[in-house]
C-alpha cells in the first residue's frame, strides 16, 4: 500500500493573531508541501479535503494515528492544526514534520520540536523560495521517513505510553472512502472560485454558503461568503448589503477591534456601499472610513489604503465644513503617496512578476497616480493591469474607482 503523508493546517486566507498579517495558506499547500510530498514518493492528503463537518470525524482520526507522516503547517496558529498537532503527538512518536513561516514566535510547548521554516510574502510566495523550499522539505520527509526518530515530545519524555493502534482493514475502509468522495471541503471551495471567476456570484454565495454550514467559525469561508453575498446582482442591493453585512458581522466582536484586513477591508466595502446607496447616511461613509482606515493602518495593506483615499474624498465632497474639505484632501493625497511608497518597494523584489496579486498592484498604481495628476505613469500602470487579462467583473471593479475618482477630481474643479 502507498505511503500516506496528512497535511494539517489552515486553507485559503488566514490572519496571524499576533502579527496581524494574512496569509494565503493554499500558496504554502500548492507551492511547497503538496510537490515536495509527491516528490518524496508519497500521497498526500490534506485535512480539508476529509473534513465534511464543523468536527473531527473518522477519517480525520484515524489518518492522524495511521498515516506514515504529518505534516502541520502553524502558520496563524490555526487551532484546529494545533489540536491536530497534539493529537499525533500522542498517538505515535514518530514522524511528524512541524512547519511555519519564519516571522513571528512559536508557543512554547512546540518550541523544543526542529520547525521547518519558510518566508511568504503574504499573498503569494516567490519562486526561488519555493524551489528552496521544496527540495528542502523532499530531502527532511525523506530523512524523518529512513530515520523513525521519535519527535513526540510525549513519547520523549514519557518512555512507557504506548502507540495507538488502527485495524489495518479500518485504515484501508477509511483511505477508500476519501477516494470516493465526491462534495469535499476542497471541491467545493474550487467549485465556488470558479464560479467567482465568471461573475456568477449567485452561485458562489449558495457554495460558500453551504462550506460555512460545514466549518464552523472559518474566517475565510465567512469573508468569502459575505464579499459573494454583496455582489450577487440578483438580489436588490440593499438588500445584498444588509445581508453581507450581518454575515461579515459573525467576525467582527462588538468592541470592534478586529485586525484581520480581509474582514476590515470587506466591511469597509460593504458600508461604503450602502453610502452610496443612500447618500443621506454619511454614518456609513464614516465607517467605510474607520475600517479602511484600520486596514491600511494595521498591516500597510495597499486595497485597503486605496479605498480609504477615496473615502476621504468622498467625505470631503459632502462636507460642509471648509477646514475639514481641506484637511481629508490633503489625508487622502498623503495615503494615497504612502501607497504608491509600499508598492514600489514590492517592485524592486525579485519575484515581484510572479504575485497572486500582481493585476490589483498594477489597479492600485494606476489609480493612485490618476488621482494624483501623474497621468503618464497611471496610463502605464493601466495598459499593465489591462495586459493581465482581467475578467469582466475586475475591469468592473477598476473602471467603478478610476469613474468615482473623475468625479471627484471634476466637482473640485467646479468648487
Amino acid at each position: 500500500m502507498e505511503k500516506i503523508c496528512f497535511v494539517i493546517m489552515g486553507f485559503g486566507k488566514k490572519t496571524d493573531p499576533t502579527l496581524g498579517k494574512t496569509f494565503d495558506l493554499d500558496a504554502t499547500y500548492h507551492s511547497i508541501i503538496h510537490p515536495a510530498v509527491e516528490g518524496a514518493g508519497f500521497r498526500c492528503i490534506r485535512g480539508d479535503e476529509v473534513l465534511e463537518s464543523g468536527v473531527i470525524d473518522k477519517g480525520m482520526y484515524a489518518l492522524l494515528i495511521h498515516a506514515d507522516l504529518v505534516i502541520a503547517d502553524i502558520t496563524t496558529f490555526n487551532p484546529n492544526a494545533i489540536y491536530e498537532l497534539g493529537i499525533r503527538h500522542a498517538a505515535r512518536p514518530f514522524s511528524t514534520i512541524v512547519m511555519k513561516e519564519k516571522d513571528g514566535n512559536i508557543p512554547f510547548d512546540i518550541s523544543h520540536n526542529k520547525i521547518f521554516t519558510y518566508t511568504h510574502m503574504g499573498e503569494d510566495i516567490g519562486s526561488k523560495e519555493a524551489e528552496r523550499c521544496v527540495t528542502a522539505l523532499t530531502r527532511l520527509i525523506l530523512e524523518v521517513d529512513r530515520a523513525q526518530e521519535t519527535d513526540s515530545p510525549l513519547f520523549h519524555h514519557i518512555r512507557g505510553v504506548q502507540p495507538y493502534t488502527l485495524p489495518e482493514s479500518e485504515y484501508i475502509q477509511v483511505i477508500k472512502d476519501l477516494a470516493e468522495k465526491d462534495k469535499s471541503i476542497f471541491a467545493l471551495t474550487e467549485k465556488a472560485r470558479f464560479e467567482m471567476s465568471e461573475s456568477n456570484f449567485s452561485a458562489a454565495k449558495e457554495l460558500w454558503r453551504k462550506l460555512v454550514d460545514k466549518v464552523e467559525n472559518d474566517a475565510y469561508f465567512v469573508q468569502q461568503f459575505a464579499l459573494c453575498t454583496y455582489k450577487d446582482k440578483t438580489v436588490s442591493a440593499k438588500v445584498a448589503l444588509i445581508d453581507a453585512l450581518g454575515i461579515i458581522s459573525q467576525l467582527e466582536p462588538d468592541d470592534r477591534n478586529t485586525v484581520d484586513p480581509e474582514t476590515l477591508g470587506i466591511t469597509g466595502a460593504i458600508y461604503k456601499r450602502l453610502w452610496e446607496n443612500d447618500k443621506s447616511e454619511v454614518d456609513y461613509l464614516d465607517r467605510a472610513i474607520d475600517y479602511y482606515e484600520r486596514g491600511f493602518t494595521i498591516n500597510q495593506d495597499y486595497y485597503t489604503g486605496e479605498n480609504f483615499a477615496l473615502c476621504l474624498d468622498l467625505k470631503a465632497e459632502v462636507s460642509g465644513d471648509e477646514d475639514e474639505r481641506i484637511y481629508l484632501k490633503f489625508s487622502a493625497k498623503k495615503a494615497r503617496k504612502e501607497i504608491i511608497g509600499i508598492l514600489e518597494q514590492f517592485m524592486k523584489d525579485e519575484d515581484f512578476e510572479i504575485r497572486n496579486d500582481l493585476m490589483w498592484i498594477y489597479a492600485t498604481l494606476s489609480n493612485c497616480h490618476f488621482a494624483l495628476g501623474d497621468l503618464d505613469k497611471h496610463k502605464q500602470f493601466d495598459q499593465k493591469f489591462k495586459d493581465l487579462g482581467p475578467v469582466d467583473w475586475q475591469l468592473d471593479t477598476y473602471q467603478n474607482s478610476l469613474d468615482k475618482i473623475e468625479a471627484i477630481k471634476g466637482m473640485g474643479k467646479g468648487k
